[in-house]
């Protein structure tokens, strides 16, 4: 692969007080927009302490965006104001695009031992930011993972990787994102679109993320400079992290908590409507 990507930023996970008072670490975030286009934010969550979490995310809104949450461990439920309920556990992803308006709640379980996961904010282009809200709920075993020489496992979400296509389509910003460990001594290529935003985030272990080498350990966020495709080598640890790719949108960003829109009056509009009761553009009346 000729033109391999090079990390031209590291990032160290911020302690972030976020919801109702749960502890997490922030990779990247509204600072560092606009060079994660399309995507907006990626938090770490868990611990060993229910008392870091248990308080949850109470009732929000949320309009504008995809929210994108993946559990390594543990129980999140969930419900929302278009009726739906349930819970994300081990291996499950919930790909929620919130579009024109959504209020819901994330509630992490209690757990005898660790809890464990991630969300990432993806932006909406304008055309798409009122759209119904909807869900990709996935199941943990209706996530290929395939093996590859060295005996490396790549768990394909979105995107493709060799012959395997996540189970996470249809999604405006055509994403790559992928779990991939690598034990001691293994090496990883991934093809990724020239004109696509990437980045890499490392769980445990570390490893050689370019041929710089640019090494990363565990809570380290490296964004990737123009290329075609990524390497990584794992450390005499092994390392296992999270490859994330999409089309950035370029288009202006206004944010405000829970909410992006385009402009600053589109911001107010959708803050007057919550207030007003009428933030639900696609509410299911029999609630």
């Amino acid at each position: 692969m000729s033109a391999l990507r090079s990390i031209k930023a590291v990032y160290a996970g911020r302690p972030t007080l976020e919801g109702a008072g749960v502890r997490l670490r922030r990779a990247f975030g509204y600072d560092e927009v606009p060079s994660f286009d399309p995507f907006l934010m990626m938090d770490d969550f868990g611990s060993t302490a229910p008392e870091d979490y248990v308080a949850g995310f109470p009732w929000h809104p949320h309009r504008g965006i995809e929210t994108v949450t993946y559990m390594l461990h543990g129980e999140v439920r969930h419900g929302d104001s278009l009726g739906n309920a349930g819970s994300i556990s081990d291996g499950q992803v919930q790909w929620m695009t919130a579009g024109g308006g959504i209020i819901h709640q994330e509630m992490p379980r209690e757990q005898p031992d660790y809890l464990r996961g991630f969300q990432l904010w993806v932006n909406l282009p304008a055309r798409d930011k009122m759209m119904p809200p909807r869900y990709q709920d996935i199941e943990a075993k209706d996530i290929p993972v395939t093996s590859v020489v060295g005996g490396a496992a790549v768990k394909v979400i979105a995107g493709r990787f060799g012959d395997c296509r996540g189970p996470v389509t249809d999604i405006v910003c055509d994403p790559l994102y992928l779990d991939v460990a690598l034990p001691r001594g293994a090496r990883f290529v991934q093809a990724v679109p020239a004109d696509h935003t990437a980045f890499v985030y490392a769980i445990r272990g570390a490893g050689t993320f370019d041929r710089g080498p640019k090494k990363l350990s565990a809570g380290r966020l490296g964004l990737y400079g123009p290329g075609t495709g990524i390497e990584v080598a794992a450390g005499p640890d092994g390392v296992r992290f999270l490859l994330v790719a999409g089309k950035p949108i370029g288009e202006p960003v206004a944010w405000r908590g829970p909410i992006v829109m385009n402009t600053d009056a589109e911001l107010d509009q959708a803050f007057r409507e919550y207030r007003n009761g009428v933030f639900l553009q696609h509410e299911n009346r029999a609630r």
